[in-house]
C-alpha cells in the first residue's frame, strides 16, 4: 500500500479517480489509520498512475498493458465484446446465431456478397483418415503460399473471391467430407455420419466465428501486413489457434473429463488446482459474469452427467464460470462426435473470422512493426546512451504501432 500525501484539492481527487474506479471491494482504497482524511492505494495502481503524462500514457505503458488484457489499441470493425456480449459488425452474435449459417455470417464480416464455399478444385486433398484436420489444413494451404500473389495492392473483390476458395480448402481438408455445394454446418455434420448435429454445428460455427482481436487473428493480420499471400496469413492463424490456451483448450478439457470419470470431479479439479494450472474451459477475462456463447449452446442439449458434475465442482471451489470450450467439449460428447471435433468446429469457424481481419488488414495496406522494451545486459560501449548512464537497464525505444490486447 502506499500513501498519497496531501496536496491540492484537484490534485488529489484526480489522483483518487484515476487510481480507484472500482466497486467498493478487497481492492478498494483504505483510510489511513493514522489519519481519517487520508487514503492509503495499493502500490500496483500508483504505478500505473505514474505511467501517465498529461493525460496520456507512455508507448511502452501502452503496449505493456495492452499485452496483459489491457487497452485496445487496434482499430478494426470486424467484432469487439461490449457489455460482455459479443458483437458481430454491430450484430449481436448470440441472435445470429439462432438463424444464420456460417456463409451468412461471413457474407457479414467479410462485408462481401453473398459468400458461398463451394467445392474446392484445382487440387484439394481431402482429410486422409488418421490425419489430425491441422496437419491436413496447413499441408493444403502450404501448397498455396509459394504461388499464391501477394495481398499488397489486389482489389478487395478479388481477395475475397480467393479468401472464400480457401476456407473452402480449409474445409475439404479439415473434414474430408463431401465437397458438394452445401453449407459448411451440413457437410461437417455428413462426414461425421450425424446428421441429427446439424443445428446445433450450425449454432456453433457462428457463435465462434469470430472474437475480437485475438492471438491467431493477429498473428494473422501481421503475416498480411508484410503484403503476404492470403494463405500466409491463414497458416499463421490456424499455427497460432493450436495452442493449448487458445483453440487447443477443448484437448485440455477433454484430459479433465476424462481425470473426473477415473477419480471423481472433486479430486480431478483439486489436482488440476494443485498443479498450479488454470482450470481448461473454465472463466474467461471478457466475460466476468459468464461467457454468453457457451450459455447459449448448452441450452440446445443435455450434457453428460459428468460435465454436469465438473461444472458443480468448479464452481463451488472457485466461483469460475464455464466457457465456450466447456461447451464445445460437453457437444462433441454429447454427440459421441471424433475427439478432433471440438478443434475442428473451432478451427473451422475461425478461419472466418480469421480471414475478416486479413481482408481488413489488407485494405489498410501497413505494415506492423512492433519492437521489443530490451530488458537484457547493459549495452558495452564507450559513450553510454542516456538510460545507461542513469544506470538503467537500457530500453530500447517503443516504435509498436499495434499490440495484442484480447485472446480467443
Amino acid at each position: 500500500m502506499v500513501d498519497v500525501g496531501r496536496g491540492t484539492g484537484r490534485a488529489r481527487h484526480s489522483a483518487a479517480d484515476a487510481l480507484h474506479k472500482r466497486e467498493p471491494g478487497p481492492d478498494s482504497p483504505e483510510t489511513d489509520p493514522k489519519d481519517s482524511r487520508r487514503s492509503l492505494y495499493h502500490s500496483q495502481d500508483v504505478r500505473r498512475l505514474a505511467c501517465h503524462h498529461t493525460g496520456r500514457r507512455s508507448a511502452a505503458a501502452v503496449a505493456a498493458g495492452a499485452i496483459g488484457w489491457g487497452d485496445p489499441v487496434l482499430a478494426s470493425g470486424v467484432s469487439t465484446v461490449a457489455h460482455e456480449r459479443l458483437w458481430y459488425r454491430g450484430q449481436d452474435a448470440v441472435t445470429l446465431s439462432n438463424t444464420a449459417t456460417l456463409e451468412e455470417v461471413t457474407t457479414l464480416l467479410w462485408e462481401a456478397e453473398d459468400v458461398q464455399f463451394g467445392p474446392f478444385r484445382n487440387g484439394g486433398k481431402r482429410k486422409e483418415r488418421g490425419q489430425h484436420p491441422l496437419r491436413s489444413a496447413l499441408l493444403a494451404l502450404s501448397t498455396r503460399v509459394a504461388t499464391d500473389p501477394p495481398t499488397r495492392g489486389q482489389p478487395r473483390a478479388a481477395l475475397a473471391r480467393d479468401a472464400a476458395s480457401l476456407v473452402s480448402l480449409v474445409a475439404c481438408a479439415m473434414t474430408g467430407g463431401p465437397s458438394r455445394s452445401l453449407s459448411l454446418h451440413i457437410r461437417m455434420a455428413r462426414a461425421w455420419n450425424a446428421p441429427h448435429v446439424q443445428d446445433i454445428l450450425r449454432r456453433a460455427l457462428v457463435l465462434l466465428a469470430d472474437h475480437e482481436l485475438n492471438a491467431s487473428t493477429f498473428a494473422a493480420r501481421v503475416a498480411v501486413s508484410t503484403g503476404a499471400p492470403l494463405s500466409a496469413g491463414l497458416i499463421a492463424g490456424l499455427s497460432t489457434l493450436s495452442g493449448p490456451l487458445h483453440g487447443g483448450a477443448s484437448t485440455a478439457a477433454r484430459a479433465l473429463v476424462r481425470s473426473a470419470g477415473k477419480i471423481g470431479a472433486s479430486e480431478a479439479v483439486r489436482e488440476w488446482l494443485a498443479r498450479v494450472s488454470p482450470l481448461p474451459a473454465f472463466a474467461h477475462p471478457l466475460y466476468p459474469e459468464g461467457d454468453p456463447r457457451a450459455v447459449e449452446l448448452l441450452a440446445r442439449f443435455e450434457v453428460r452427467p459428468i460435465f454436469a458434475e465438473l461444472r458443480s465442482v468448479v464452481d463451488s471451489l472457485t466461483g469460475e464460470h464455464l466457457n465456450v470450450d466447456f461447451a464445445i467439449a460437453a457437444m462433441a460428447d454429447a454427440y459421441h462426435l471424433p475427439p478432433t471435433a471440438p478443434f475442428t468446429i473451432f478451427a473451422m469457424a475461425r478461419s472466418v473470422g480469421c480471414t475478416a481481419h486479413i481482408l481488413e488488414q489488407a485494405a489498410m495496406g501497413s505494415l506492423i512493426p512492433p519492437r521489443a522494451r530490451y530488458v537484457g545486459p547493459r549495452c558495452r560501449h564507450d559513450r553510454g546512451c542516456p538510460s545507461c548512464r542513469n544506470g538503467d537497464t537500457a530500453v530500447s525505444r517503443l516504435r509498436t504501432e499495434i499490440f495484442l490486447t484480447k485472446v480467443r
